[in-house]
């Protein structure tokens, strides 16, 4: 069951990638044009409308996105499967054509009905359309229809298993709509500490990956609150819209990064130059692009203690973000980019602020780091204890092409042939199925420089390579045919 949360986390993921290049067409469209949001110019306009291209079909493309990254074969006829899935049940629940079902007229259709194009629905339908493709696109028919066999089977089948659910969710939508709502609400109500207790649940589950999960509450229109697509529309209250984002900004490109350099000052003295390259290249990636996992997996099980008073600063960042009205917004993550793109839109309130959060974060993220560190000798990146595998992979690392050499270590690690069933990434990690656990190296997994390894079940091991994880995959992969 972890495995299958794991799986849908980094499917997730995959829609999620695409809304950066909304968030630069619309971020540079609203630069140009702050005041009239592409009323007074034509290629603020031109721009505006190409982001929201993006931004309106966010259901679709997780429909999509999520159909993919649930089959194992990650196949074309599967992402067809979840946008057949999706436009059927959506048909089927528009309010027109559930007042012709429930021969009513369509202003006493429940408001549910209005809102059934959501993330939702398009998961719901990515996740029927990976599973029957999972469990029929190799069924053989006979010669009469066997032109329908194997994965041309899968749309028609996912067609029919979309209309049961709709007719269940005819029933059900309300219902669950409005306890969604509620959820929702009842955070939205709690203002500044509703905040701040999504940004310690969000660091909280990064490990498990259902941080995804939560956010689709928040970020995205699945409960109401909407948060990123109402700060890039425009459509929002100054100052409110954008609160469940704007807190991330101060860790992402102030904390983490100083507690980066915590974690190098504390390095013993010959283990220095090795922590520093790691840790250099994961704060960089944070400050910049938002995408902290490979810092926040180098010391995330190495000091437990320590990842949770990170995911307490982040909770209180961003309650203070939100009582202080001060908002930014992102479309990928909290990082330079976003916060450039974003710092003109017109739901942006005093977004400077949120750097002199940050540098008051930095300050302390640096010294409450440090202080833990030493005091309680926590092994984070450049305190482990020595080995001779280290030693060995700093030579050989040295030679030939960098990826594939980590990738053989890697994968010599894990088993190799013998031992490892499947690998897929996903934005920074290697996922990876084996046979049997005890015969995964995971000292030899750690001395090959990886920000971390996660062990989630008996025969599923994440090794954390970060922002260049496509690449190493793709050596992995290259090996597994060889």
């Amino acid at each position: 069951m972890m495995n299958y949360f794991q799986n849908l986390g980094k499917s997730l993921m995959l829609p999620v990638a695409v809304l950066p290049a909304a968030a630069i067409l619309m971020g540079i469209g609203y630069w140009i044009d702050p005041d009239g949001w592409g009323s007074g110019n034509v290629a603020a306009a031109f721009l505006i409308s190409a982001g929201s291209a993006i931004l309106d079909y966010i259901p679709i493309l997780f429909a999509v996105g999520v159909a993919i990254g649930m089959t194992k074969a990650k196949d074309g006829p599967a992402a067809l499967s979840g946008l057949v899935g999706y436009l059927v049940i959506t048909t089927v629940l528009s309010t027109d054509n559930v007042a012709n079902l429930q021969q009513i007229d369509p202003e006493n259709v429940n408001m549910a009905f209005g809102s059934i194009e959501n993330v939702f629905i398009g998961i719901i339908s990515g996740l029927i359309s990976a599973a029957i493709y999972n469990r029929y696109s190799n069924v053989t028919l006979p010669d009469a229809f066997a032109f329908f066999s194997g994965k041309r089977l899968v749309p028609i089948l996912t067609a029919v298993a979309m209309l049961i659910v709709s007719i269940v969710m005819l029933f059900v939508w309300p219902v669950l709509y409005s306890g969604l709502i509620s959820f929702g609400t009842a955070f939205s109500n709690l203002g500044a500490v509703g905040a701040g207790l999504y940004g310690f649940f969000n660091r909280i589950l990064i490990p498990t990956g259902l941080h995804h999960a939560l956010n689709n509450v928040f970020w995205f229109d699945v409960a109401g609150i909407n948060d990123i697509g109402n700060f890039w529309d425009g459509n929002g209250v100054k100052g409110v819209t954008g609160m469940y984002q704007a807190g991330f900004f101060p860790i992402m490109m102030f904390g983490l990064p100083a507690a980066a350099l915590a974690m190098y000052h504390t390095a013993k003295t010959k283990r220095k130059k090795q922590a520093a390259s790691l840790l250099m290249a994961t704060a960089f990636a944070s400050f910049f692009t938002g995408v902290t996992e490979p810092l926040e997996f180098s010391f995330m099980f190495l000091a437990p203690a320590l990842y949770f008073v990170h995911a307490v600063l982040t909770g209180i960042s961003l309650a203070i973000a939100a009582a202080f009205d001060w908002t930014a917004g992102f479309s990928f993550s909290a990082g330079l980019v976003d916060f450039v793109l974003s710092s003109q839109l017109p739901m942006a309130n005093e977004p400077y602020m949120l750097l002199v959060q940050g540098l008051a974060f930095a300050v302390i993220y640096y010294f409450l780091f440090r202080f833990l560190i030493v005091k309680f000798n926590f092994k984070t990146p450049g305190r482990e204890e020595e080995d001779s595998e280290t030693a060995a992979t700093e030579t050989t690392a040295k030679t030939g092409d960098r990826f594939a050499v980590m990738a053989a270590q890697i994968y010599a690690g894990l088993g190799g042939d013998d031992n490892v069933s499947s690998v897929d990434n996903c934005a920074t990690r290697l996922r990876v199925e084996v046979k049997d656990m005890d015969k995964v190296d995971q000292k030899g997994l750690k001395a090959t420089g990886v920000p971390g390894i996660n062990i989630v079940g008996k025969h599923n091991i994440q090794v954390i390579v970060g922002t260049q994880v496509q690449a190493v995959a793709e050596e992995v992969r290259k090996i597994r045919k060889q």
